[in-house]
């Protein structure tokens, strides 16, 4: 009888162990079911930037102008500027002390620090458009050490949120010129220092930043003199919509509409699927997660999406493509299929997109 118990005992072991190596190798179940959802882009002159995380079905939205500066909160010391609205930065030649700049002494350098006025040079002022930040080109350099190897910079803080009427089907980006600033960013610790004034001020203001790095940024604006909470948590996003400034090659850098971006810094990864044959819709529902191609995820470049999924300038008028969809690995590991649904309103108002996406 000890002999059949030891035996019972010793195979239902086995079997134990065996439900425990299959539930280690198992394959993720993302939290969310999935979902259509329209992200509050908020009309046509798409005012906001929506965080979308897909993993839990959650938005968070914040206002294109409630920030000016993101700082990386990695290991390197980068600053990048707001490209939602149409923000650059240029070296300010000779120039040490922020308090000596003046409005004068920088006239010359005001017409070059622009954005989409079509002069190829421009993309000089800008940060990498691919959004590879960390070790990607920033228009203020890499914040150094040694303070006085950290330059002043003439900043073109960009446009306000347009205010005014804007016909159906068309879009603004950009309404009236918010102005310049000088500044200068130094480290402060395992932090930074900015110092910022108006062109013709002759003392500046001070804010120090000290890295947080729950998140991929601490954000500031230099309105409110303080941090502000812009992004979620660096895993707690996934694609975010919103106005952004690209590159045309041979006419340097120009603004676009219905632009949406992958968290590539908090390690999101994502691949477009064009549908060669077939439908569209069909081919997207059928996609499972066996039909994922590893190889094909693109980490180093957020605009995977960006403004492939719509043609604004149809023959049929605004439209969303219907060959293509996205696939989007997210940080924690999970995978989920994408398409757009929608590129306005049902009564043709730009800035109501719409898309539905699945786990994998």
């Amino acid at each position: 009888m000890k002999k059949i118990l030891f035996s019972l005992l010793i195979g239902a072991s086995f079997i134990s162990q065996s439900c425990i190596n299959d539930n280690e190798d198992a394959v993720m179940v993302a939290p969310s079911d999935g979902a259509v959802v329209s992200p509050n882009v908020g009309g046509a002159a798409e005012p906001n930037q929506v965080w979308f995380d897909l993993g839990t079905n959650t938005e968070a939205l914040t206002v294109r102008t409630d920030w000016d500066f993101a700082f990386y909160s990695g290991n390197e010391f980068k600053v990048v500027l707001n490209s939602s609205i149409m923000m650059a930065a240029g070296k300010i030649p000779n120039a040490t002390n922020i308090d000596l700049v003046t409005d004068a002494s920088v006239a010359a350098l005001k017409d070059k620090v622009q954005v989409a006025n079509f002069d190829p040079s421009n993309e000089t002022y800008i940060d990498d458009v691919k959004g590879n930040f960390p070790s990607g080109y920033t228009a203020i350099n890499e914040i150094k050490s040694d303070d006085s190897e950290n330059a002043v910079y003439l900043v073109n803080m960009g446009k306000k949120i347009f205010t005014g009427t804007i016909p159906t089907g068309s879009v603004a980006t950009g309404g009236d010129s918010r102005g310049w600033m000088k500044v200068q960013v130094v480290r402060s610790g395992n932090g930074y220092k900015i110092k910022y004034a108006e062109l013709n001020a002759s003392s500046h203001k001070e804010l120090t930043i000290v890295k947080n790095a729950v998140y991929n940024y601490n954000f500031v604006s230099l309105a409110k003199n303080s941090e502000v909470i812009i992004q979620p948590e660096k895993k707690k996003w996934d694609i975010c919509f919103t106005v952004f400034t690209n590159i045309i090659s041979g006419a340097g850098s120009y603004i676009y509409a219905d632009f949406v971006t992958t968290n590539t810094v908090g390690g999101v990864g994502a691949y477009e699927v064009k549908v060669t044959s077939g439908s569209g819709v069909e081919a997207y529902n059928n996609f499972k997660a066996s039909d994922v191609d590893p190889s094909k995820f693109i980490y180093n470049d957020h605009r995977v999406i960006g403004g492939n999924w719509r043609n604004p300038v149809g023959t049929n008028g605004l439209e969303v493509y219907g060959d293509r969809f996205y696939i989007i690995k997210d940080a924690e590991g999970y995978y989920f299929k994408l398409r757009f649904t929608r590129l306005t309103s049902t009564t043709g108002e730009r800035g109501r997109p719409q898309f539905e996406y699945k786990p994998l």
